[in-house]
């Protein structure tokens, strides 16, 4: 990129989980995780829990497998700039900038990302529902120790890696900027989101995590999907047994999003999704982050 170049971008949220959006449909720009990086910094940078840079799925190496299907890929990148399998909050963020483009009407679209194809409605009203997949739970679980508590955590799987404990009070997970120690470490040799789960009522808990490569968040979609199974599991129901679907509440920092499992395992996430600003990098900025 030359010094008179510029690039668009977006910035939009879900129930407070904020994201810088590209839009870069031929799959041209390279964006190193250094660039991420210094996009996502909240005081050097524009500031984001993450990147969704728009690429059509046909122009990426990774999901022209699944152009037949889903015309746009999410090329979803955590705050730190590493590349994770999915993000739930991400991807109703990026149908509700494809509508806000013009490039999908409102309605039923397919979204690829790395941890497949992910099936989206969205509601004129602002909601946006993804198909996030079926829930996998690893036999293998973790101990997460913080000053001085320890708690089991349930492993859960939604493309992408968690770990859920179930503490007496939020506070007790301290501020989260760092990751909270767990054992044995070998069970996520990738890292892991760490979500610690409070109940509020029937079938209602609410959750603060800590992001693989960002932290603690505001919200984290797939998070609150595996606390929603994790806490049907603990309260002894399971969809796929009973031919019932279970749905939760699960309230995050940003809000509130409504979790169903379905009998066949899959789960659904609705919540809302917002752009609010739009514009381009300065030129001279965004070459020295892209260098």
């Amino acid at each position: 990129m030359t010094s008179t170049q510029r690039l668009a971008f977006l910035k939009g949220h879900g129930t407070e989980n904020d994201f810088v959006i590209v839009p870069d449909p031929d799959g041209l720009l390279d964006l190193s995780a250094t660039a991420v990086a210094r996009i996502c910094d909240r005081r050097a940078g524009l500031g984001g829990d993450g990147v969704l840079r728009v690429v059509r799925s046909a122009a990426h190496p990774e999901a022209r497998d699944q152009a037949g299907e889903a015309e746009w890929f999410m090329d979803y990148r955590n705050g730190d700039g590493s590349i994770a399998e999915m993000c739930g909050n991400g991807v109703r963020v990026f149908a509700r900038y494809l509508l806000h483009a013009g490039l999908v009407e409102a309605g039923d679209l397919a979204i690829a990302t790395r941890a497949g194809i992910r099936r989206v409605h969205l509601a004129k009203s602002g909601d946006v529902t993804v198909s996030m997949g079926r829930a996998e739970l690893p036999e293998e679980s973790v101990v997460v120790t913080l000053d001085g508590r320890s708690w089991p955590a349930r492993n859960v799987n939604m493309g992408n890696p968690h770990a859920v404990a179930f503490v007496a009070d939020l506070a007790h997970a301290g501020d989260l900027r760092d990751v909270p120690p767990f054992s044995p470490a070998a069970v996520y040799p990738d890292g892991v989101n760490i979500e610690f789960v409070v109940d509020r009522g029937p079938h209602h808990v609410a959750m603060r995590v800590h992001e693989r490569g960002s932290g603690e968040t505001r919200s984290c979609g797939t998070g609150a999907c595996a606390v929603a199974v994790a806490a049907a599991r603990r309260d002894g129901l399971d969809p796929a047994a009973t031919g019932v679907p279970v749905t939760y509440t699960v309230d995050v920092l940003g809000g509130s999003l409504t979790i169903t499992e379905l009998p066949d395992g899959t789960v659904e996430m609705t919540g809302p999704a917002e752009i609010v600003a739009e514009g381009t990098f300065e030129a001279a900025w965004l070459a020295g982050a892209l260098a």
